[in-house]
C-alpha cells in the first residue's frame, strides 16, 4: 500500500488499534538497522513520514510508556498525554519534575534508591512499585488498564522494547524504516540479552521510499 502524507483518514484506518487493551511499540531505524543518528537520538534519522505516524500514534494512545533513559536522551517535554516513566532507580527525569500531578507516572521497584523522592515529586498514587529488582511490565500494563489507559504506546528505548517482548507484554511493534544507510556503531531498536519473538506482518505501507510496518507479536 502506498500512502500520502496528507491522507490522514488512510493512516488512521491503517493504524487503528483493536477495541481491547493494547500495547504497541513504535521505533524508527535506517535500512542498516541504526535506531539513532550521529547525535545519539532518533531525531537525526527520522523524516516527515515517521513524524506523521509518531504524532498519530501519540494521538491514538491513552498514555505513553517510556524508559527513563530515553526520556533523558531524547529530551522529552511534558506532553498532553500522561507519560509513564519506567525506571529501576526511581529517579524522575529533570524535564518531568515540574509536571502537573497525574501527568507523569513512575513504574519502579521496591529497592529503587530514589523511591521516596519520586513519591514526593509525583505523588504517592502516581508511583507504581512493581517488583523488587525488576519492573514487572505485565503488572504495569494491567495497572494502567485499570486506571483507564487501554491503548498504550511505548517509544522505547531499546532495553524497554527488549523487556516488553521478553515478558510477553507488547502486542504490536510499529516500525518506520527510512531510506538511509549510515553505518557506524549506532544502537539497534532492541538491546540486552537475546530474545527470540516471532512477529506477523499486519500492514506495510510506503511513502517516498520510507517503509511503515505494523508487526503483531505472535503468542
Amino acid at each position: 500500500m502506498r500512502v500520502l502524507l496528507g491522507a490522514d483518514d488512510d493512516l488512521r484506518a491503517l493504524y487503528a488499534p483493536p477495541d481491547e487493551p493494547w500495547l504497541r511499540v513504535n521505533f524508527v531505524s535506517t535500512v542498516d538497522g541504526a535506531a539513532t543518528g550521529d547525535d545519539g537520538t532518533s531525531r537525526s534519522i527520522n523524516n516527515g513520514a515517521d513524524k506523521l505516524v509518531f504524532d498519530l500514534l501519540r494521538e491514538m494512545s491513552d498514555a505513553v510508556v517510556v524508559g527513563a533513559g530515553t526520556v533523558r536522551i531524547e529530551g522529552y517535554a511534558v506532553g498532553r498525554k500522561p507519560l509513564v516513566v519506567v525506571s529501576r532507580s526511581g529517579s524522575v527525569p529533570a524535564t518531568q519534575r515540574s509536571a502537573e500531578q497525574g501527568k507523569v507516572l513512575m513504574a519502579t521497584v521496591s529497592t529503587a534508591p530514589y523511591l521516596d523522592e519520586a513519591r514526593s515529586i509525583l505523588g504517592q498514587d502516581n508511583v507504581l512499585v512493581l517488583g523488587s529488582h525488576r519492573v514487572d511490565l505485565a503488572r504495569l500494563k494491567d495497572e494502567l488498564v485499570l486506571r483507564g489507559f487501554r491503548h498504550l504506546l511505548s517509544e522505547g528505548g531499546p532495553h524497554l522494547l527488549r523487556d516488553l517482548l521478553d515478558q510477553g507484554v507488547a502486542d504490536e511493534l510499529d516500525t518506520t524504516i527510512v531510506p538511509r544507510v549510515i553505518s557506524g556503531s549506532h544502537r539497534r531498536i532492541t538491546d540486552g540479552p537475546p530474545v527470540d519473538v516471532p512477529l506477523r506482518l499486519a500492514t506495510l505501507a510506503e511513502h517516498d521510499g520510507t517503509l511503515l510496518a505494523r508487526w503483531l507479536v505472535e503468542r
